[in-house]
């Protein structure tokens, strides 16, 4: 009896113990992730971020006004793929409401074709983009108050680069100004990427002041385009 009495707090204890170990090592995981949302998967859109590696969790990502510029990888009744210029893989959707160009002139899904350059404009999630436009041989952009600086494509566990060029725009502050959809936001993604092609523009968004930050992504730099009112590039960071 009393060894039967002895058996059962030890057993307690054991379980006491592994309960807690459980929620210690439970509590040291979310540290570990600095108290944030669980890791990203490769496909999402995260901020500061590129698109292979995952990232920090964003509440402002997710389905929004893009785009991406690259070349024709290959053609499927539904959807193709394309390759930007900084090794990013983007799978374009084509649905009944997709518009087709070549340069300014309409023409049909035919014009699509492998090794094509191509500029896809719809709705971006990571890096798929369901398009309301694309248009075969895209014009060069408009002009630019900024030389255009090389985009630096992603690698894995490299730092952002940090640096600036151009106007950065008095208003801005990251994680301001509204989301922006339709043709502003279609005419801003144009710009941005004629600029600096080689990321997939993720969302656009329109300052206090007029002016339009592109949100890039799949690139560590440029990750925020800045195009004025006129359409026009003025700064990137």
């Amino acid at each position: 009896m009393l060894s039967q009495r002895l058996k059962r707090p030890i057993a307690l204890a054991a379980v006491a113990i592994v309960v807690a170990g459980g929620a210690y090592g439970i509590v040291s995981a979310r540290a570990g992730n600095g108290g944030a949302a669980p890791t990203a998967s490769p496909s999402s859109a995260t901020s500061g971020q590129a698109v292979p590696g995952g990232g920090r969790s964003n509440a402002r990502s997710g389905p929004a006004a893009g785009g991406a510029i690259g070349t024709v990888a290959s053609v499927a009744k539904s959807s193709f793929t394309l390759s930007t210029s900084a090794g990013q893989k983007v799978t374009v959707k084509k649905v009944s409401s997709t518009r087709y160009k070549n340069g300014t002139n309409l023409t049909s899904a035919s014009a699509v074709k492998r090794g094509k350059t191509v500029l896809a404009l719809g709705t971006t999630n990571g890096t798929i983009i369901t398009a309301s436009q694309v248009i075969v041989k895209p014009k060069g952009s408009a002009g630019s108050a900024t030389s255009p600086t090389a985009v630096i494509p992603f690698e894995r566990g490299a730092p952002s680069t940090s640096k600036q060029v151009g106007q950065i725009p008095a208003t801005y502050t990251q994680g301001s100004g509204t989301i922006v959809s339709g043709t502003n936001a279609n005419k801003a993604t144009e710009a941005a990427l004629a600029a600096y092609p080689g990321g997939i523009v993720d969302r656009v968004v329109k300052l206090s002041g007029g002016e339009y930050e592109v949100h890039n992504i799949g690139v560590n730099w440029p990750h925020h385009i800045f195009v004025n009112q006129n359409f026009k590039v003025v700064g990137a960071d």
